[in-house]
């Protein structure tokens, strides 16, 4: 089950539908994950179906027999499905072709192969620039640099591209070689890169002054878990006096994940609940695998903290185990189904609700945090950080006065 990260769409300008060159950071709901085995058992029309879609039949045949310009099938067939999924008027039920739903299942392995750069897409032009070059990684040795802007990929044009049209262009398997041409200024620059298999950073974990520790997690990707029980190892989490869990531009990732997660501060009870609008109800407990963290918690999110995250700072603010600081988050509260088609493609389709253990639906309203603290970054990487520095005050004010 994964929760597809639906955040790019609302997105802060300096943040806006920001995705690694490798990992495609787009955003995941929270659903399931079918194979294409399942997906077969659905290929034959029922009667009542073959009777009602033959102005369909129609319409197609007419297509490929008297329209001006041939056509391909295939071209056809996507428009339909995509037809199919639009007329649900759902913005979180969409259909991926067979070009993008692999990208979409491989994203949230850990591990990726790409050219290792974060890119954005600069909202007064819609052209598509590097914002973070990966130290080490392949874009890094060709020399392409931060704010570098994309022209073409292996020289086809990429004007009027969508960041998942780029990606799907860019990425390939390891060893084999992308020919980019990018912007710098006013000067066009060609670059041969190799493609490598790469490791996603996903976790940063610090200490922090007066004996706070710091973890930031950007996904919930499949190896979250172990890397976040290996960075409270690293701090020596008990021997803190806090601890500040950083959960803000994370889009989401998979729902287990976010159930891992939050099990590592919940010992046990309720992290969410699934409703279906037929009367049915799932409960998900937490699944034992608690460390143990006894120090106050702080979590960070904002606007751009969306599903994988909202869950977990939902269920650590229910359940009174962590004071949430910063803004209110993205609002994604339904949960999606996905299926691979037999085409290679998939679909993803909203099928519950979920809520909060004390039952709130967060769908288009966010997750209020206790202390409110509101910040529009100035760069990428703004070293003003007033969200951070409320959470420290906020730790330190709760650690025992010495003296006196």
């Amino acid at each position: 089950m994964e929760i597809l990260r639906a955040a790019w769409q609302r997105l802060r300008p300096l943040q806006m539908s920001i995705i690694l060159v490798g990992v495609f950071i787009t955003g995941f709901v929270l659903g399931n994950q079918y194979s294409i085995s399942q997906a077969q058992s659905d290929t034959q029309p029922s009667r009542e179906a073959s009777e009602l879609f033959r102005p369909f039949w129609q319409v197609y045949n007419l297509i490929l027999n008297e329209y001006v310009d041939p056509v391909e099938p295939e071209v056809l067939l996507e428009g339909a499905i995509e037809g199919l999924i639009d007329s649900l008027n759902d913005e979180f039920s969409s259909y991926m072709n067979p070009e993008i739903y692999p990208l979409m299942n491989a994203d949230l392995s850990g591990t990726v192969e790409g050219i290792g750069a974060v890119v954005e897409t600069i909202e007064e032009t819609q052209e598509i620039r590097i914002a973070t070059v990966l130290e080490g990684s392949p874009a890094a040795a060709a020399g392409i640099q931060d704010g570098d802007i994309f022209v073409a990929v292996n020289g086809e044009s990429v004007a009027g591209w969508s960041q998942m049209e780029l990606v799907a262009k860019v990425r390939g398997r390891a060893g084999t070689v992308v020919n980019l041409t990018m912007r710098r200024g006013n000067e066009l620059l060609d670059f041969s890169v190799t493609r490598a298999r790469i490791e996603v950073p996903n976790i940063e974990e610090r200490m922090l002054e007066d004996n706070i520790g710091y973890i930031k997690l950007r996904d919930f990707t499949a190896d979250a878990r172990s890397k976040l029980d290996a960075a409270l190892e690293a701090l020596d989490v008990n021997n803190l006096d806090g601890l500040i869990l950083d959960l803000r531009g994370n889009p989401g990732g998979l729902l287990s994940t976010a159930i891992d997660i939050a099990s590592a501060f919940i010992k046990d009870g309720v992290i969410l609940k699934e409703d279906f609008g037929d009367g049915q109800e799932q409960v998900y407990n937490a699944n034992g695998s608690y460390i143990g963290v006894s120090v106050p918690l702080v979590v960070l999110i904002d606007e751009d903290s969306a599903s994988a995250s909202e869950l977990v700072a939902g269920a650590l603010q229910d359940r009174k185990r962590a004071t949430l600081i910063g803004e209110k988050t993205f609002g994604k509260g339904t949960v999606q189904t996905w299926r691979e088609l037999v085409n290679g493609g998939g679909v993803r389709l909203t099928i519950a609700r979920w809520l909060t253990p004390d039952g709130h639906w967060i769908h288009g309203q966010g997750i209020t945090p206790d202390i409110i603290i509101e910040w529009t970054p100035e760069s990428f990487n703004d070293p003003n950080d007033p969200q951070l520095r409320a959470a420290l005050d906020h730790l330190r004010s709760l650690q025992p006065t010495v003296g006196g």
